[in-house]
């Protein structure tokens, strides 16, 4: 098979592969005291961008809300599009906007990323800095567009848009920020392989 045409399918079975990864994450949900779980879907979308770059991060997100715009049940709650009516509706849009921005951050992944190599030490920590300021923009994103939503849909202020969409979700995005990181060190060289 001629190599271009198999670079090609291989970074889009990666798309395909983190859209499912993304769907399935929606099932484990981590019950919290006073309601509010924490669920993995946001952290996988996150690695979406910070593993695949921003392109085919956000071909990952594509794939993954269009199957649920079809019908497939991918998102927390059915209804197709309908779901754009409600306040899930601008957190789904900020996984979009977050995988694209955190991918931006970090590029497409490099095979010289790998952690025990011999890239200097420096080069290192500065771009552990930028896959942090990648991942916190990616979850920032998600949080920010799904308030702004709500407060869009329900009229709300932006100060009890943010009370309600934002501030119940921190301290379960920061124990996913934290994991995602660690993560995405480890699982960009091994992309890097088959997509670069």
């Amino acid at each position: 098979m001629n190599s271009s045409i198999k670079l090609v399918r291989n970074r889009y079975v990666f798309c395909a592969l983190f859209a499912a990864l993304i769907a399935v994450s929606g099932f484990f949900i981590v019950p919290l005291p006073g309601g509010v779980p924490i669920v993995l879907k946001n952290m996988f979308v996150v690695l979406a961008g910070t593993v695949l770059g921003s392109f085919y991060g956000g071909v990952a997100l594509l794939i993954f809300i269009g199957a649920g715009l079809i019908g497939i049940p991918v998102f927390v709650i059915p209804g197709g599009p309908a779901v754009f009516l409600t306040p899930l509706g601008g957190y789904i849009a900020g996984y979009f906007a977050g995988a694209l921005a955190a991918g931006l951050v970090v590029g497409l992944p490099k095979t010289s990323e790998r952690l025990h190599g011999d890239s200097p030490r420096k080069v290192k920590l500065l771009f552990i800095l930028r896959l942090c300021i990648a991942s916190f923009l990616g979850f920032a994103l998600i949080l920010l567009c799904g308030s702004l939503y709500m407060m869009h849909l329900n009229s709300m202020s932006l100060k009890a848009a943010l009370t309600a969409g934002t501030v119940p979700f921190l301290i379960g995005d920061a124990i996913k920020l934290a994991l995602s990181i660690p993560l995405a060190l480890n699982l960009r060289p091994i992309a890097a392989r088959y997509i670069n």
